[in-house]
């Protein structure tokens, strides 16, 4: 029986990585009968990110819903958020019960940092890999990895790692063909195997 279609909550936040977030939308939104999409923020509207364009939040993090699927994107923000107690205490109990808790890039260094990836092995982008893994009690950080997937949690390496990463992700709710048909639609050459990272040795990882 075909998986019932998916919600995925995007946190947005000021200095986000505009790929980390849209290379994923794209893949899931391709199919729109697969995936809805909810970009969520501290307040509704205009958000700036990284690259400097602003993206329009349609909820707050006061209000937004109970998550499905949550994608926490990277980006230069990323290293203000990492100590903010009040945003990290929302993240963890907003995020503790949903289905998947994904990232993309330096967004791990956040789910860390919230004890959301505690007990779960993950990766991150490789020239910030020592900084994000500075953070989580007890994560067993991979090195090398295109993306890592460990139960509920799963996290990808550098800005484009997250569009191979989701479209693993649609092929574990979708499965393999629905997958490389979205793919093949946004003409992306898909890298399947989750091991397949040579920026961990060019970043002196391995």
């Amino acid at each position: 029986m075909p998986e019932a279609k998916r919600r995925i909550s995007v946190v947005l936040f000021e200095g986000f990585e505009l790929l980390d977030v849209f290379g994923p939308v794209e893949l899931f939104r391709l199919d729109p009968s697969l995936f809805d999409v909810e970009l969520i923020a501290p307040h509704a509207g205009p958000v700036r990110s990284s690259q400097g364009p602003e993206v329009i939040a349609t909820s707050s993090f006061a209000d937004a819903a109970h998550p499905d699927i949550v994608l926490v994107p990277g980006g230069q923000g990323t290293r203000a958020l990492a100590a903010d107690a009040g945003f990290l205490g929302w993240l963890a109990e907003w995020a503790a019960d949903a289905r998947l808790v994904t990232s993309v890039c330096t967004g791990s260094a956040l789910l860390a940092a919230a004890g959301l990836l505690d007990g779960f092995r993950a990766t991150s982008n490789k020239r910030a890999f020592a900084w994000a893994a500075s953070h989580g009690a007890s994560v067993e950080w991979v090195p090398q990895a295109r993306w890592v997937e460990d139960g509920t949690r799963w996290t990808s390496s550098g800005v484009a790692a997250g569009m191979d990463m989701t479209a693993a992700i649609i092929a574990s709710i979708h499965g393999a063909e629905v997958a490389a048909r979205v793919g093949d639609a946004a003409e992306l050459d898909v890298h399947t195997d989750a091991s397949w990272d040579p920026f961990a040795e060019k970043n002196g990882l391995v």
